[in-house]
């Protein structure tokens, strides 16, 4: 009698993992879209004369779980629109498109905040590494194209203010 209670509560044990587990599968496999959300805005500058050439909405990635993620499981972006890291201290970076649907432009940015190299019309889903070349403070990640459309070049500016 013993043997058969035990055998039973074993049973019924497994059978609540599996539905637990199943309802877990469940709840993983919905994912909420994530939005742009402005909270600041950026200005591209020409260095020789100081002129602003193109104004951004910008969203700040500045905890580790925002710069893990950036722009990660998102549809798309508007041109008008921007992602900037900001990280604690100047050193050599580098970012990947894992997780990323679209294509980028990817700026990175020095302490002065000087355009210091551009990764230009990366691949989605691409995990290979995509390096600033040197220390910078700042990435500024874009729609793909945008940066030879606008003519931004190593030595351009930027400054932004949050909202």
């Amino acid at each position: 009698m013993l043997k058969y209670l035990v055998l039973s509560f074993t049973l019924l044990f497994l059978n609540v993992l599996q539905s637990c587990d199943q309802k877990r599968k469940k709840t993983i496999s919905i994912t909420k879209e994530i939005n742009f959300s402005k909270e600041g805005e950026l200005t591209l500058r020409k260095t020789k004369s100081d002129s602003i050439f193109k104004t951004l909405d910008i969203e700040i990635a500045q905890t580790e779980y925002e710069t893990q993620t950036g722009l990660m499981y998102r549809k798309s972006m508007e041109e008008h629109q921007a992602m900037l890291f900001i990280f604690q201290e100047e050193q050599p970076r580098s970012f990947y498109m894992k997780n990323t649907e679209f294509s980028l432009d990817i700026i990175y940015i020095n302490k002065k905040k000087k355009v210091v190299s551009i990764q230009k019309n990366t691949t989605p889903y691409d995990k290979n590494s995509l390096p600033s070349g040197e220390p910078v403070l700042y990435v500024l990640e874009i729609k793909a194209g945008l940066s030879d459309r606008w003519g931004i070049e190593n030595g351009d500016s930027v400054r932004w203010l949050l909202k």
